[in-house]
């Protein structure tokens, strides 16, 4: 697995006559792990739908290994990049196994068939995600973050450089969170990928992340590493809220401590 660059250079995309993201300029550290945050509908998801080419930008470039990524064919895209979007939804009744293995279709082409490598992808991701004692099981029958998992390991059988997740710890209990952001980085650690995902949780995005983007209204408010860029004074202005960013105890990161109205130590 070879971690591809990847670059927005003044990248502006809404929807119809609505613009979500305004010249946005950013380079992904490539084989890091970046987390984008920001306030509810500042462009997050709309920006990571933008790198992965789900969505055409109205002005500006994505640029894959130094190339429009609109100039690549599409199967060449999906052999380098991935992304796994919010809420995905699996068909009716299909297995662990089945799901999965659709990570390969890229591979694939016109005229190849299955080989022993596909197989040997397959099962490294089920290993990889602990999933492999649910093989044979339905998705659909599967507990939050199982089902997140297994998601996530048809990702890694798709064996690309770069892999772009909008909220994967979206509805999962914090236990299941944490599981899946270190099932993340050791991806990252073990196979060098490029990891870019969106997360709603500072204090998670601050311990987990290599480069933290903040973004608001559209634009990058600041982007670097964490313990750099999330200051109080940027958390009262994207945020709106109060704060006091103090040490994180188990990480040593920035984490982050609300300060509202009530339940203030004197």
């Amino acid at each position: 697995m070879q971690a591809s660059t990847l670059q927005a250079q003044g990248l502006s995309l809404g929807y119809g006559d609505r613009r979500i993201v305004d010249d946005l300029t950013l380079t992904v550290p490539t084989g890091k792990v970046t987390v984008i945050v920001g306030p509810n509908a500042c462009g997050k998801s709309t920006f990571l739908r933008g790198l992965a080419r789900l969505l055409p930008p109205s002005s500006g470039s994505v640029l894959l290994d130094g190339k429009s990524i609109h100039s690549i064919p599409s199967r060449e895209v999906a052999l380098r990049l991935n992304i796994l979007p919010q809420g995905p939804i699996a068909p009716d009744g299909i297995t662990v196994t089945d799901l999965v293995s659709r990570g390969r279709h890229p591979h694939q082409g016109y005229f190849r068939r299955w080989t022993a490598e596909d197989d040997a992808a397959v099962t490294a991701a089920l290993t990889a995600t602990d999933t492999l004692a649910l093989a044979g099981r339905a998705v659909d029958e599967l507990s939050g973050g199982q089902r997140q998992r297994v998601w996530i390991a048809m990702a890694l059988a798709q064996r690309t450089g770069v892999l772009l997740l909008d909220e994967p710890t979206t509805y999962l209990d914090v236990s299941h969170q944490v599981e899946v952001l270190d099932l993340l980085t050791d991806l990252n650690e073990t196979e060098g990928a490029t990891v870019v995902m969106v997360l709603h949780e500072l204090n998670l995005a601050c311990r987990y992340a290599d480069h933290l983007v903040v973004m608001k209204d559209g634009a990058v408010v600041t982007a670097g590493p964490p313990g750099s860029v999330l200051t109080e004074t940027v958390v009262e202005q994207v945020f709106g809220m109060r704060c006091r960013v103090v040490p994180d105890p188990v990480s040593a990161t920035p984490m982050i401590v609300p300060i509202g109205r009530h339940r203030i130590a004197a």
